[in-house]
């Protein structure tokens, strides 16, 4: 695989989880360190940790049934053992809350930028998802 596929293949595995709701993957493919940061489309919309990091996206494919996604003119930059990926993102899905059991329908457009290290495969060191609407 080189490396463009592998970069993608990482990042489609996060929004896979969303799906498959397999969501220990989440930790196999950030990167566990103190450098790791990310943004979010969805508050709180401070810079997060890791462990942050993980336990939103843990608590937000959980909250989405029939979540999908789509990813659109990914731009891979890769500088040595550092990626910039740039792309456009369509996710939706049916915001579900069990306590009221209730749903919303919900579609976000935006953009993404990831940056991944090799170390020694690829792994998300930062995110950047923000909404167009």
């Amino acid at each position: 695989m080189t490396d463009n596929e592998e970069i993608i293949k990482v990042i489609e595995t996060l929004f896979q989880a969303g799906i498959s709701k397999d969501l220990e993957v989440l930790k196999d493919i950030h990167l566990n360190d103190s450098k790791f940061s990310s943004f979010s489309d969805l508050p709180p919309y401070d810079l997060k940790d890791y462990q942050t990091t993980i336990e939103l996206e843990e608590l937000r494919f959980v909250s989405i049934s029939d979540y999908s996604y789509e990813i659109k003119n990914p731009k891979i930059s890769i500088f040595g053992d550092t990626a910039v990926v740039a792309m456009e993102l369509t996710q939706k899905g049916m915001l579900v809350d069990n306590k009221a059991f209730t749903g919303e329908h919900m579609t976000i457009t935006g953009r993404a930028t990831f940056v991944l290290v090799k170390q020694p495969t690829w792994k998300i060191a930062h995110i950047h998802l923000s909404k167009i609407d």
